[in-house]
């Protein structure tokens, strides 16, 4: 089964730029869609990004700041996020999907999460 492992995450202030990872085991990104979501305490989890070979889908808070993009040699898929806001604080999963999609029922893997928080 395959495995998604998110790093990258970490403490920063408002305004900063901040790159998360996520590296595959057992699953080749290439053959699938990969996404980012995020949840924050209290609330539901929420598509950010979503990535076909060289089509992107975002949502609304990733549009304009967030890009995903996807190493094949390293099988890892990134999320660049730029000029963060305290509200961006959440957990950050990468998850895998055979559909190209913003829904979260559709992706079959998860990575655990990586915790960013953004100080002001």
């Amino acid at each position: 089964q395959g495995q998604l492992v998110e790093s990258g995450g970490g403490l920063v202030q408002a305004g900063s730029s901040l790159t998360l990872a996520c590296e595959a085991s057992e699953l080749t990104l290439s053959n699938n869609v990969m996404g980012w979501f995020r949840q924050a305490p209290g609330k539901e989890r929420e598509f950010l990004a979503a990535l076909r070979w060289d089509s992107r889908l975002f949502g609304d808070s990733a549009e304009g700041r967030f890009t995903i993009s996807r190493d094949n040699a390293k099988n890892t898929v990134y999320l660049q996020m730029n000029s963060l806001k305290p509200s961006d604080t959440a957990v950050y999963y990468c998850a895998a999907s055979p559909h190209f999609s913003r829904s979260q029922s559709d992706y079959r893997y998860w990575g655990q999460g990586t915790q960013v928080t953004v100080s002001s």
